[in-house]
Parts: C-alpha cells; sequence; structure tokens
C-alpha cells in the first residue's frame, strides 16, 4: 500500500485525533486560566484529559470500525470491503497517538516552565501560540491530502478551535466568579 494511500485511509484518524486533542486540552488550559487556576492544576487536568479522552475516542474509533465492518458482514463485497477497508485497532491507535501528540502541545509551555523558570510569565501565551500552529497544522495537512487549499482548511480549523477555546475560557471565568 502507497505511502499517499495510506495518508488518505488514516486522514480522518489524524484530523479526529488532532483536532480534538488540540482543541480539548487547551479548552481544559482555557477554562483553568479563565478560573484562574495554578499552573500544577492546569497540568493534572490536562493530563488527565489527555489519557482519557484520547483512550476513549480511541476505543468509540475502534467500536465504530468494528461496527461498520459487521454491518457489511452479509453483502456480497464483505471480503472485498474488509481487505480494502479499515483495521479497528489501527483506527484506535491512530486517533490515539494523533490526539496525544496534537493535545500535548498546549500543556507544552505549562511542563517546560517548570524547568525554566523564566517561562512562567508567558506560559499562557505560549501555548496559545503553540495550539493555533498546531491546529492550523493539522488542517493544512487535512486540505493537502484531500486537495483542498490548505490555506482554507488551516484557517477553518483554527476558528474552530478557537471558538471551542472561548467557550472554555468564558466557563471557567464565569465559574469562578460563581464559586
Amino acid at each position: 500500500m502507497g505511502e499517499e494511500r495510506i495518508a488518505r485511509k488514516y486522514l480522518p484518524e489524524f484530523v479526529y485525533g488532532g483536532i480534538d486533542g488540540a482543541v480539548t486540552t487547551f479548552a481544559v488550559v482555557a477554562g483553568s486560566i479563565g478560573a484562574a487556576l495554578s499552573p500544577a492544576i492546569v497540568l493534572i487536568l490536562g493530563f488527565a484529559n489527555l489519557f482519557a479522552d484520547g483512550f476513549s475516542m480511541a476505543v468509540s474509533n475502534y467500536l465504530a470500525t468494528k461496527s461498520q465492518t459487521e454491518l457489511h458482514r452479509h453483502h456480497v463485497d464483505y471480503k472485498e470491503y474488509v481487505r480494502l477497508g479499515k483495521h479497528p485497532v489501527k483506527t484506535a491507535i491512530a486517533t490515539f497517538i494523533s490526539f496525544f501528540i496534537i493535545g500535548f502541545i498546549p500543556l507544552l509551555s505549562f511542563l517546560l516552565s517548570f524547568f525554566y523558570p523564566s517561562l512562567k510569565n508567558s506560559q499562557i501565551m505560549i501555548s496559545f501560540v503553540l495550539t493555533g500552529a498546531a491546529l492550523a497544522l493539522v488542517g493544512a495537512v487535512k486540505g493537502e491530502v484531500t486537495q483542498k487549499h490548505w490555506m482554507r482548511s488551516a484557517a477553518e480549523t483554527l476558528l474552530i478551535g478557537g471558538v471551542a477555546a472561548l467557550l472554555a475560557f468564558i466557563v471557567g471565568a464565569l465559574l469562578k466568579g460563581i464559586m
């Protein structure tokens, strides 16, 4: 199987996992910042999100892919579908790896600030910029593989992630004011 075909075959898992990893982890960061939580709490919540949500997405993807294959079981083209289709374990792994790698990026500045205290004053801005770059990169890859304009795809992905982060920040700020 060619490299381009593999990229196309598992693109949905890369995009889905990567975008959700970046968006949900940055949403945790943004909500924590809105609630004025400490950087240590941001890391605890962020890593909990990386593992739990990444695992949940991988398992959901596994079950969805397996269910799709089982739906085709009684069709005449079943053997061809299985041969050309996605393997449930591979889709789960692709989703988790993409989620974890891209989702780790919003936490990077918070983790590094423990080793480089000079980053503490700018860790939020660094997280914001790195997350934006990660979302744009995932969107650009999606655009390139699907043969759509990479800049438009990058901007769309960045906009969606930005809206999610803004919502999380607002909720964190509102709950901080209530509690």
